[in-house]
């Protein structure tokens, strides 16, 4: 089925191309979504008519996209799942939790613009690219940790901590906290003993 594009669709074409694509792609995805029309002489001849409006809406929406863009630069998310001791997570984060997220951290962006091959199943940092206009993408570090102490640790990281590293590190903490208590206890006692000796 050959179809006029109405804007740019990745790895098909630009707009006003008129290319061939399957019929199910078409009446499934392309023209519900009025991302092309059909292509009859009719339709061509409306598309030429109309074809410096739609272009002057496509240049509009494409700037406010690069705007949000430039403020997306090193977005970082948090989300906090349960996981196993190996890292995997028990279920998965997908393109709608990633948009929650967002959302929430005040970043107006639907479900459809995040590009995600397939849902992050394990924790740690992971790139997440969105679609915030045909023509404008940016990339997110999506954080998926266990705890907020964790996130941190990870981001602090590069990467994802195990949790025999978690464990190092209470321990260590703990540690510390034991020989902090041991060094007040024992100036403690030097200045009873001073005091004794006085």
């Amino acid at each position: 089925m050959e179809i006029i594009l109405l804007e740019r669709v990745e790895k098909l074409g630009q707009i006003g191309d008129v290319v061939k694509v399957k019929p199910g792609f078409a009446r499934n995805y392309l023209l519900p979504q009025k991302k092309a029309l059909r292509a009859t002489k009719a339709n061509l001849a409306v598309f030429e008519k109309q074809r410096v409006q739609i272009e002057a809406n496509n240049l509009e929406l494409k700037a406010e996209a690069e705007k949000v863009a430039g403020r997306m630069n090193d977005v970082q998310i948090v989300v906090i799942r349960q996981a196993g001791d190996s890292g995997q997570l028990y279920g998965s984060v997908s393109a709608r939790d990633i948009a929650e997220s967002l959302t929430t951290d005040g970043y107006s962006v639907d479900r459809s613009q995040v590009a995600i091959e397939h849902p992050i199943k394990t924790l740690g940092l992971e790139k997440v690219r969105l679609r915030l206009h045909p023509e404008v993408s940016v990339t997110v570090t999506v954080n998926v940790a266990r705890s907020a102490e964790e996130a941190e640790m990870q981001r602090a990281r590069g990467g994802m901590v195990s949790a025999s590293l978690l464990e190092d590190e209470e321990e260590a903490a703990e540690a510390a906290a034991a020989a902090e208590a041991g060094r007040i206890a024992t100036e403690a006692e030097d200045v009873d003993t001073e005091g004794e000796a006085a």
